[in-house]
């Protein structure tokens, strides 16, 4: 179906309190590589990423639509393997890939082969004035905020990564930016009526886009499809994020 595997790049500016010196993010979710995004799609991702020449690259989870190495299309980490990026790559696991992995090793295993790390309830500081928090699944998975945000100290600006943004009303206000996906803008919006499924229990209110939790987060649409392989009125998004130092 038309407008179904296009994608655009979005490009949003942000001030971060506590950052020195700008970072650009690319911030890629919800791949759902399987039966409806096949590896075409994934390297048309990676070049469109590349092509922005960003300083961090964050992956959103829900990576995965089917086992790795189901068919012989499977191509996946070839791909993921040539996102590079001065401060890093790091992700965080979605419910898909709890359920096809079976387990969080597997997937990190994977992923860590590539030159890629998960961050589980966790976070690392990327940068002297960036620290990058990871929680795990919300649906699927244990997430412990308390643990995510443990370690990032009192300077310097936070970025935590949350595949499902139902996080946002727990998540401390001084958190600079929280970013998710999961909700794939709704994948089907029709004219009048909205999104027709969010896979959110608070409804639209995190559908897309920057959203107060009351905390700010920004949730992308994700780049692929899942259960069908349709998008109507909500076009794929590869989200390139410029955080600048407060003015």
């Amino acid at each position: 179906m038309s407008g179904t595997y296009h994608f655009e790049v979005v490009r949003e500016r942000a001030e971060l309190a506590g950052l020195r010196a700008p970072v650009r993010v690319a911030w890629l979710t919800d791949l759902h590589h399987g039966q409806h995004v096949r590896t075409a799609s994934v390297r048309a991702w990676v070049d469109a990423a590349l092509a922005e020449a960003p300083d961090l690259v964050l992956l959103g989870g829900d990576l995965v639509d089917q086992t790795p190495g189901a068919d012989a299309d499977d191509g996946l980490a070839a791909e993921l393997a040539r996102l590079r990026a001065p401060l890093g790559v790091l992700a965080v696991a979605g419910n898909h890939d709890h359920g096809r992995f079976r387990g969080l090793e597997p997937y990190a295993g994977l992923l860590r082969g590539v030159g890629i790390e998960v961050l589980v309830n966790r976070g690392i500081s990327a940068r002297g004035d960036l620290h990058v928090a990871g929680l795990d699944d919300l649906r699927n998975g244990r997430p412990d905020l308390g643990a995510a945000l443990r370690d990032r100290g009192s300077a310097g600006a936070t970025v935590l990564v949350s595949h499902n943004p139902d996080v946002l009303p727990d998540v401390p206000t001084d958190i600079g930016l929280t970013l998710a996906g999961h909700t794939h803008g709704g994948q089907v919006v029709l004219p009048g009526v909205g999104a027709l499924f969010t896979s959110s229990r608070y409804g639209d209110r995190f559908l897309a886009g920057w959203v107060e939790g009351p905390a700010r987060g920004y949730v992308s649409r994700g780049l692929g499809v899942t259960s069908i392989p349709v998008r109507i009125n909500c076009p794929a998004e590869l989200t390139i994020l410029d955080l600048v130092p407060t003015s």
